[in-house]
């Protein structure tokens, strides 16, 4: 979420719950009534039926809802199923506000695609059946790519190639702009050529054997996107990402630099990277919708702004020059260093919002900020708004966006098949781990019950046991970030044993930032450092990169800026505690080296002269 000050996210656990209860009712159902069917054989049957290949709707239904009808529950754009049909019913979307653009032929008078019912309509079926029965919702799907194909073929005939069902496909995404349109075929080919082996909800193995196909991308041309956009905004091609739609703030009314009064105002012009580098690109979610993030950052009021949002349809809008600073990060000094990227969703219920089209649109934007500002691929430059420290006590605690539910290995190896190489590892890391779990590797369609177990955060405890308690915090609250860590990043463990309580997890010790001071009177957000234990599932650890810093004064004194003012001390950490390091820099106007340390969730700073490499 964007900031100039911090807000907590107040999202609480009682809606995940209550979504899962509502999802586990319907699909217990669901999957029963699937279990009495071969779903190899209905894609079979469903191919026969409408002339679509059998192998795109495997593809189809793979990317966007791993095989599953995910019980019945709709995506936050009204979605149903694992063809995604979509309805134009405004109360439909898993989480309210949810929006869809609209691409291709199956359009309502506004400006919403509604496949769902067209889908009903050809079937004659209900809509309840398309929700809630995978095969149903199969056969919708294709029902829907004929008509596509239909109506985009000059002489109304139905492609006899697999190559030429390319411009059916864009159409299908119902994406906002071409360019996301052909972004998601291009996804739907790449699995096509890739295959792949995975159990449908019913656990029977669908398999899709690789197809050597080079799609016909000159029939996505045919595609016309919708003339519908948020106001203020214009599709003119005058943004710095090729494709994003430009809702840039005129510098007129919304800069802080500007004569004669300089507030309101909601960000900087700036000569980025000729002033300041650009060393960091920030991952938010907008805790709503990208219309709602839109009205927020027009409202020059709010004296917040991002560079980019990315919806969940795959639409990038550019609300800030990348050279200009954005007020986004909760932390001036990383606003001066980054550019920020919001995405539609909310932190406590990721899971219903983070799609394979938001993923893939997102790295695309990110490998072509990583390339032009030659910034590296790692979690480290890449960075969630969770892991920013605050700047000071008093601004304390940060956000902690885009949450538990974003999946970092998933998210790195999308921008990595866009040209974007990982950086080289260095150094003996022999005792630095970084968490890769399994709930971090491949993303999971939109919205339904086994979502919930891509969690991503890993809580530590007071002993070498899950039964010692959590250290000091708000115990096991999703949206708060006191007494856990998320994947990618790196820590330095001492000992590590199998937990003897049996939960099957390894327990690692490092040195923790621990916030002992909630509960005092008044309460205080200063961190300790202090040895904790990290639980890890079996299977989730590998080697990590950085270097080992060990504290050399008897207390060192742990920033939230790498500036030389007591005014940003957030913590400390006692002589002989180990952090992991995975950068340095110097501070502006002096001679002072500080080195960036993982000191909790967050990162955090330490003068060069309190530590030595370890």
């Amino acid at each position: 979420m964007y900031s100039l000050r911090p807000r907590k996210s107040f999202i609480f656990p009682s809606i995940l719950v209550i979504a899962l209860l509502i999802v586990g009712a319907i699909g217990d159902a669901a999957v029963a009534r699937a279990q009495t069917q071969s779903i190899s054989a209905v894609f079979d049957q469903a191919a026969s039926a409408s002339g679509v290949p059998a192998s795109l709707l495997k593809a189809l239904c793979y990317m966007e809802g791993r095989l599953s009808n995910h019980g019945g529950s709709p995506s936050v754009d009204g979605g149903y199923g694992c063809m995604h049909l979509v309805t134009n019913d405004p109360n439909a979307s898993a989480l309210k506000g949810g929006k869809d653009g609209g691409i291709g032929t199956n359009m309502t008078q506004s400006g919403r695609a509604d496949t769902l019912d067209s889908a009903a309509k050809d079937l004659g079926v209900t809509t309840d059946q398309l929700k809630t029965d995978l095969a149903t919702n199969i056969r919708g799907g294709a029902a829907v790519l004929r008509d596509s194909a239909l109506q985009l073929s000059p002489n109304h005939t139905l492609p006899t190639a697999l190559a030429d069902w390319y411009g059916a496909v864009a159409a299908y995404s119902n994406a906002t702009t071409q360019s996301t349109a052909r972004l998601y075929a291009d996804s739907v080919y790449s699995l096509l050529n890739k295959g792949f082996s995975a159990p449908a909800e019913n656990g029977e193995v669908i398999t899709l054997a690789p197809q050597a196909v080079k799609p016909n991308v000159t029939l996505a041309n045919a595609v016309k996107a919708t003339t519908t956009l948020p106001s203020g905004c214009v599709d003119d091609g005058k943004t710095d990402y090729p494709g994003a739609i430009n809702c840039i703030l005129d510098p007129a009314s919304y800069d802080c630099l500007r004569s004669p009064d300089e507030i309101p105002c909601n960000y900087e012009t700036s000569d980025r990277p000729n002033v300041l580098p650009l060393n960091y690109v920030v991952i938010h979610d907008i805790e709503g919708t990208a219309q709602d993030a839109i009205n927020v950052f027009q409202n020059v009021n709010n004296g917040v702004s991002i560079h980019y949002i990315v919806d969940s349809d795959g639409t990038v809008y550019q609300i800030v020059h990348e050279k200009d600073i954005a007020y986004q990060a909760g932390n001036f000094w990383y606003n001066q260093r980054s550019i920020g990227i919001e995405h539609a969703g909310f932190d406590a219920t990721g899971f219903l919002w983070y799609n394979a089209t938001e993923y893939l649109a997102s790295a695309k934007l990110t490998a072509y900020l990583l390339k032009k500002y030659n910034i590296p691929l790692d979690h480290d430059h890449i960075v969630s708004h969770g892991i920013i420290p605050s700047p000071t006590l008093a601004t304390s605690p940060n956000h902690v966006d885009p949450g538990p539910y974003w999946l970092w290995d998933y998210y790195f190896a999308q921008i990595h098949k866009q040209g974007v190489a990982y950086p080289q590892q260095q150094g003996d890391n022999s005792h630095i781990i970084t968490l890769r779990p399994s709930t971090d590797q491949k993303p999971f369609g939109k919205g339904g019950t086994e979502t919930a177990a891509n969690f991503n955060f890993f809580y530590l405890y007071n002993g070498p046991g899950t039964r010692t308690g959590l250290i000091p915090g708000n115990g096991m609250d999703i949206t708060i970030e006191d007494n856990n860590v998320e994947p990618t990043l790196s820590y330095y463990y001492l000992a590590k044993v199998k937990d003897p309580d049996g939960s099957g997890k390894m327990l690692y010790q490092i040195w923790y930032g621990e916030s002992d001071h909630l509960s005092d009177s008044p309460s205080s957000f200063f961190a300790n450092g202090k040895l904790a234990w990290l639980a890890v599932p079996p299977g989730a650890v590998v080697e990590g990169t950085g270097t080992p810093v060990k504290i050399n004064l008897s207390t060192a004194k742990i920033y939230g800026r790498p500036v030389s003012s007591d005014s940003f001390v957030i913590g400390d950490a006692p002589s002989g505690a180990i952090f992991v390091s995975p950068l340095t820099v110097v501070e502006s106007g002096t001679n002072t080296t500080w080195y960036s340390i993982n000191y909790n969730h967050r990162q955090a700073w330490v003068q060069a002269g309190e530590v030595t490499t370890a």
